[in-house]
């Protein structure tokens, strides 16, 4: 009976999670385009990977706005952790800032994408409007230039996403005993020594976990870049991610290049192990 009561959860596990897993790699190694016969070419796609320079680019802008949006959102979440943690200001209402720094995390990217196309748009765009009122003679153009686009969809990401950090970070902090920060404001420890002496180490595994995390996620960023530009990531290329450019092989050129896709899929799953194996070495390194 209990073999049958999990059978259920096996059989969807095995179809939704297995089999793609298994059934990409299995196409990394071929030239498929969707449909008929499947020629298995070795290495190939894999190779092709690593000589396209546009697949090395998009990664590039993946790198480089996931960077900024994690410099941004951590700096802002441990900000945030320390003002609410502090003992000498013993700030009420943390539930109901938890719940209003939370709130654009759930918000659909989509209503998200279409709220600053709205309010960046450079004709009409509140932005603009408000720019324009206090004494800046040209419209920007937000969306549609190279220095200011890929930017602009970092400090977005920040938005989103600061919000899930901040919680992360304090439930560490609530986790940790108040008799260290109570002996420490005793001997005189300001607020910065407690949080670099206390706070900070005792948050590592935290702070590993939303590293982590927010490492896989960003690197997989898809929804807001495609929604507020296009699959080539319009201008010039400048905010295409990689899993846009696995998108354009996989689902919007014509024919598809299924394999190709497959390929980048696992470059790109390989990429994120590494890294994810060397933040957690690192990070266990200074605390052992």
């Amino acid at each position: 009976m209990a073999y049958l009561f999990v059978l259920p959860f096996v059989v969807v596990f095995l179809i939704f999670s297995v089999y793609p897993v298994l059934r990409t790699l299995q196409l990394s190694f071929a030239n498929y385009k969707g449909y008929g016969e499947i020629e298995f070419t070795g290495l190939k796609n894999y190779l092709r990977v690593f000589q396209d320079k546009f697949f090395w680019r998009a990664l590039w802008n993946t790198v480089k706005i996931w960077g900024v949006n994690i410099v941004l959102q951590l700096s802002l979440a441990f900000l945030l952790t320390i003002v609410f943690s502090d003992i000498k200001y013993k700030i009420k209402g943390l539930s109901f800032f938890r719940a209003v720094y939370y709130l654009p995390n759930i918000i659909a990217a989509t209503s998200v994408a279409f709220l600053f196309k709205t309010l960046l748009d450079w004709r009409y765009g509140t932005i603009n409007q408000i720019l324009l009122k206090v004494g800046v003679t040209n419209p920007i153009d937000w969306l549609g230039q190279t220095s200011t686009a890929p930017i602009v969809i970092s400090l977005i990401q920040t938005w989103m996403w600061f919000g899930n950090s901040f919680i992360m970070l304090m439930a560490g902090v609530q986790g940790i005993n108040t008799d260290y920060f109570e002996a420490a404001a005793i001997d005189g420890a300001g607020r910065w020594k407690r949080f670099f002496k206390i706070t900070l180490p005792l948050l590592r595994p935290i702070l590993l976990y939303v590293t982590i995390t927010s490492l896989i996620g960003g690197l997989q960023m898809f929804d807001l870049p495609y929604l507020m530009g296009t699959v080539d990531g319009q201008p010039f290329g400048s905010t295409q991610t990689v899993i846009m450019y696995l998108y354009k092989y996989g689902f919007a050129m014509r024919p598809k290049q299924v394999g190709y896709a497959s390929a980048i899929a696992y470059v790109l799953f390989l990429l994120i192990l590494i890294i994810s194996i060397i933040q957690f070495k690192v990070m266990n390194g200074k605390e052992d």
